[in-house]
């Protein structure tokens, strides 16, 4: 029964979503694993433009669309309103 608790604690690490830095790319990949990467990309910003709010306050932390990647601060942002991938 503990190997059970052991393997269920591990499952458990392995699911806690790391708030850091993303690329844009790295991080669509997150939610659409199953698709290229830049049509990923292109899906995940259109969440993102469809997200009530989201894309301004992105802006506001100063995320630049020319950008390669997130901060943690605007990964957080991000997962407030699409949760977790």
């Amino acid at each position: 029964m503990e190997t059970n608790n052991k393997i269920t604690s591990e499952q458990k690490e392995e699911k806690t979503f790391q708030y850091r830095s993303y690329g844009k790319g790295e991080l669509a990949m997150l939610y659409l694993p199953d698709i290229q990467q830049q049509s990923a990309v292109d899906q995940f910003n259109k969440w993102i433009e469809a997200a009530p709010g989201l894309k301004e306050r992105l802006i506001a932390t100063g995320m630049n669309p020319r950008s390669r990647r997130y901060t943690p601060a605007q990964v957080r942002l991000i997962i407030e309103v699409l949760q977790e991938p």
